[in-house]
């Protein structure tokens, strides 16, 4: 089966493609840049992660006619009242980078004179063939630091300590991250509701 990921994110990809092999789950993945040369932007408008997992999800399969497998993500920071939320990816402004939105958590942190906080990365994925949607949900708690740690990963990968774990995210190796993150975490959940349905097609 091919399918396309709903992303322009290369690490994602990355990440998603070594979850399904973990999974054995034997199914072709590529990306939109890899089908055309054209660059597509879907405007996320959902108030929710799984909002715009399903708003993008629709919108590549409208594309390209190919499942499509589409996730939103983001960090939920306690002391922040949950932000940056599903603005995670712009926190700092529509063109920020990932530095630039790690630079503004610090600053808001430390604003609150506070060094860390608890928080969580939440993952919402949906599943889009034309027809049919599957849904799954993956998070994963622990805090965010103010001092950034390891040179793995990406976003807000080196603040984040995993519960449990005395390294950030960036400091795990890909084969550990993916044990435990919330990406894993979702799609482990979405592997169990689509293997049923490919045994069913």
């Amino acid at each position: 089966m091919n399918i396309l990921i709903g992303s322009n994110n290369q690490h994602k990809f990355k990440e998603i493609k070594e979850i399904f092999a973990l999974h054995k789950i034997d199914v072709n993945l590529s990306l939109p840049n890899q089908i055309s040369s054209q660059k597509f932007e879907i405007i996320e408008s959902g108030n929710t992660f799984e909002e715009n997992a399903i708003i993008k999800a629709k919108a590549f399969f409208e594309i390209f006619h190919l499942p499509v497998i589409s996730d939103d993500s983001g960090l939920e920071v306690l002391a922040l009242g949950g932000k940056p939320g599903i603005y995670s990816s712009r926190f700092a402004g529509d063109e920020a980078t990932d530095r630039m939105n790690r630079e503004k958590l610090i600053n808001e942190l430390q604003s609150l004179g506070l060094n860390e906080s608890p928080a969580q990365f939440k993952t919402s994925i949906c599943f889009y063939d034309g027809d049919l949607i599957l849904k799954a949900e993956g998070i994963c708690k622990g805090i965010i630091i103010t001092e950034e740690r390891g040179n793995n990963g990406f976003g807000y990968d080196s603040l984040f300590i995993p519960d449990g774990f005395i390294y950030t995210f960036a400091q795990l190796n890909d084969e550990e991250k993916n044990k435990i993150s919330h990406r894993a975490n979702a799609l482990t959940n979405f592997l169990t509701i689509f293997e049923n349905y490919i045994i069913n097609k």
